[in-house]
């Protein structure tokens, strides 16, 4: 693929952050233009894609037998091709307001150690979607140029992006990764997390989207100043009827303690394997939160406390990585360094 064309000005050109969870795209000039759930409902028998997006998630756990909610990406990779297509056109036409004829050019950002596989479908899917040009970003350096980190000085800079299928951890310098890892430890794995530690403790099962209703509200990686409740609804597994329990912040921070510590060990790796003119510049700047994990509450404290470092969540941190690839659309050179096709 050559870069040359990216020099010519197109307004249809798009970033797309294809996250597990959800899928942010930014429109060069417009900005982020779309922000919806990764999921898409289909019909069964006819297998006609029902609704996209916002829509398919308010459906979840509530179809017919016939219509199924699924998620096309798992763990930050695609899981089922041919839903993942039909979402990215309905995402790529929403973009463009419904126009059919649009073939823009994408960049996509993906997690930093998915397998020579798993890119091509990222690429075959976007193609298939209509794309006129694929390239590929890894989230965490498009995490940190969204959050606004001076990735093209020579000096250190490190971002952990917790999404819903992946975390992220990245050591940048000079627009290049000095190290990068990815843990398939993120949002959704917290939202089980918490779904298996309710039904232990309370013999109560709950669904996804309460689940994450839960995590917003009551989840935390430190103890918080003020206990916090909350009424929660679901089904009893002994007597199969609806019921109602009423649980506490520190019961899910108990549930959210497995996933979180496996989050701060993958950075406290990062950090031992960092070269130590560059720790001298992150102990200075301090560690840099994005994602939708980022918003969990202290959790900067909690690394903060582990590792001894300075650590912010970021202005935007639901929509830095696709700020960052944003940026790769106005910048050339930019993407010309972190494109890894």
């Amino acid at each position: 693929m050559k870069f040359r064309s990216l020099f010519s000005f197109f307004s249809n050109d798009l970033a797309i952050d294809l996250g597990t969870a959800n899928t942010l795209v930014y429109a060069k000039g417009k900005g982020i233009v779309v922000n919806e759930p990764s999921i898409v409902a289909i019909d069964k028998n006819t297998n006609h894609v029902y609704a996209v997006g916002k829509e398919a998630k308010e459906m979840l756990g509530r179809t017919p037998a016939n219509i199924i909610a699924i998620k096309p990406l798992n763990d930050g990779v695609i899981a089922d091709f041919d839903v993942a297509e039909e979402m990215l056109k309905y995402f790529i036409r929403k973009a463009h307001n419904r126009n059919h004829l649009v073939s823009p050019r994408i960049i996509i950002g993906i997690p930093s150690e998915i397998t020579q596989v798993e890119k091509r479908a990222v690429q075959e899917s976007a193609l298939r979607a209509r794309a006129s040009e694929v390239y590929l970003v890894e989230q965490a350096v498009s995490a940190a140029i969204g959050a606004g980190l001076p990735i093209q000085e020579p000096s250190g800079n490190i971002v952990v992006d917790i999404g819903g299928g992946t975390t992220d951890i990245a050591v940048i310098s000079l627009s290049g990764i000095v190290y990068s890892r990815s843990v398939r430890v993120a949002g959704n794995e917290m939202d089980e997390a918490i779904i298996q530690y309710i039904k232990r403790r309370h013999n109560l099962l709950i669904g996804e989207r309460t689940s994450e209703q839960i995590k917003i509200e009551l989840g935390s990686a430190y103890p918080l100043d003020k206990p916090m409740t909350m009424e929660i609804k679901g089904r009893n597994l002994i007597e199969g009827v609806p019921k109602t329990v009423l649980i506490n912040d520190e019961e899910i921070r108990e549930a959210l303690s497995e996933c979180v510590t496996i989050i701060v060990n993958a950075l406290k790796v990062a950090l031992e394997r960092t070269p130590p003119e560059l720790s001298a510049d992150i102990a200075d700047r301090g560690v840099v939160l994005s994602g939708g994990g980022a918003l969990l509450k202290k959790l900067d404290k909690r690394i903060s406390e582990e590792t001894g470092l300075p650590v912010f969540v970021a202005e935007n941190p639901l929509s830095s990585v696709v700020l960052g690839i944003g940026r790769m659309l106005e910048d050339f050179r930019l993407l010309k360094r972190i494109c890894i096709n």
